[in-house]
């Protein structure tokens, strides 16, 4: 048996939201749907106030299923293929910028040895997969919402790929592809990327939160810093994420306003 072929199979799991997409991707994916009028105002308002609440007090079990069943009743009925189309459409308008030329790097430097790169998101998988492709990755790992004849049925195909279920997943792949995990690489931002990285031989924190960072530390991993400016931790991811929220109300109270008017000006323009 040749070197060659007794070389293990090795792979880098990337994490997508502030590990390789600045920002949250589904955030900015929803701002893409909801400039086509594919959200109601009450949907993304909603959307808002959960991700205030979210970014003010964090995350718990309840909160996340709560924004699981709000999101899958949101795309009940609509087209895969549509939801696929528009998600081309705001990677090139809004995520495209978006992503980290230092994580791009490490992608590139890990498909120049022959590793296998995949993301790893609690996005849906289309979304997931499209972010792969456009950056030349292998594949994703992500979210799967259950559809039938080309729509969506409103419910999930399995679990939600958040926290643990990431190492689940990732084991599961590696099982299919006769990767070596000892040998792997994986790469987060925040405690829920915990279980992945430790699944693999070769962890590494990037553009790691206060929590994160301060595992890191403990457990020896590596830390990169592609942010171009240092944020005093969770202030700055609350400043931005609560900006985010605003400028989504923002847009739907102007919206509102202007429907207003119009009704307004039909009504006593009448007679």
């Amino acid at each position: 048996m040749t070197t060659k072929e007794s070389a293990p199979r090795i792979a880098a799991f990337f994490d997508v939201d502030n590990t390789v997409i600045r920002g949250a991707s589904a955030f900015h994916i929803a701002r893409g749907l909801w400039q086509r009028d594919y959200f109601s105002a009450r949907d993304i308002l909603k959307f808002g106030v959960e991700q205030a609440q979210y970014v003010l007090f964090g995350e718990s079990q309840e909160q996340m299923t709560r924004l699981r069943e709000h999101g899958l009743g949101i795309i009940k009925g609509w087209s895969v293929a549509e939801m696929t189309a528009v998600g081309e459409e705001v990677y090139d308008e809004l995520l495209e910028s978006r992503v980290y030329p230092g994580t791009k790097e490490i992608i590139d430097e890990h498909l120049a040895q022959g590793h296998e790169v995949w993301l790893v998101t609690a996005s849906p998988i289309e979304i997931g997969r499209m972010i792969a492709r456009r950056i030349g990755a292998t594949g994703a790992l992500g979210t799967v919402a259950e559809h039938k004849d080309g729509h969506y049925t409103g419910r999930l195909e399995g679990d939600f790929l958040h926290g643990p279920r990431k190492a689940v997943e990732v084991t599961a792949l590696a099982e299919r592809r006769g990767l070596s995990l000892p040998d792997c690489y994986a790469y987060g931002d925040s405690l829920n990327d915990t279980s992945m990285l430790e699944t693999v031989g070769h962890p590494c924190a990037i553009n790691p939160d206060p929590k994160m960072r301060k595992q890191a530390l403990a457990k020896g991993w590596p830390i990169r810093e592609f942010r171009k400016r240092r944020k005093s931790g969770r202030r700055g991811v609350v400043k931005s994420s609560v900006t985010g929220a605003a400028w989504v109300t923002i847009q739907v109270s102007r919206g509102l306003k202007a429907a207003a008017r119009g009704v307004w000006r039909r009504l006593f323009s009448r007679g």
